[in-house]
Order: C-alpha cells, then structure tokens, then sequence
C-alpha cells in the first residue's frame, strides 16, 4: 500500500521504495531503510506529508509519499 493511502498516526512499515536509484539512496541516507517504522503525523491539503521516524519529522511530497511501499501495523 502506498503511504499516501494511509490514515495519519497509524504507525507503518517500509517494505521497498518504487522509485530511481538516486531517489532510493537519498531516503536511505535520510533513515528510510527497508523494514524501518515510523508514523506519518501530518498531511494538507496541498502540502508535504510530514512522517515521525527515529525521532525525527521528515516531510515528502505526495510523489515520493506515493512511492513508499507500506504495510499498517495493528498496534
């Protein structure tokens, strides 16, 4: 699932980032490493969406929120 489809404060798991080789090493340098958890905390309306990760917030646009490949955790 796509994090964009994600309700906010539901806690996530990475599985694989769907995007170029470049994007993929700047979001790992950034902390999103395949199996991490985090939380996404906000969203606008046509703004980033803001996630909680390792104790720090990271914002993403809804492209590269759309190509982080997600599962829900129920807890």
């Amino acid at each position: 699932m796509a994090l964009t489809n994600v309700m906010m404060g539901k806690h996530v798991v990475l599985n694989t980032i769907n995007g170029s080789d470049k994007l993929k090493r700047k979001l790992r340098d950034m902390g999103l490493t395949d199996g991490v958890r985090f939380m996404p905390v906000l969203k606008t309306k046509n703004g980033p969406m803001v996630v909680e990760i390792r104790g720090t917030r990271l914002a993403f646009s809804d492209q590269v929120a759309a190509m982080l490949d997600v599962t829900p955790l129920n807890a």
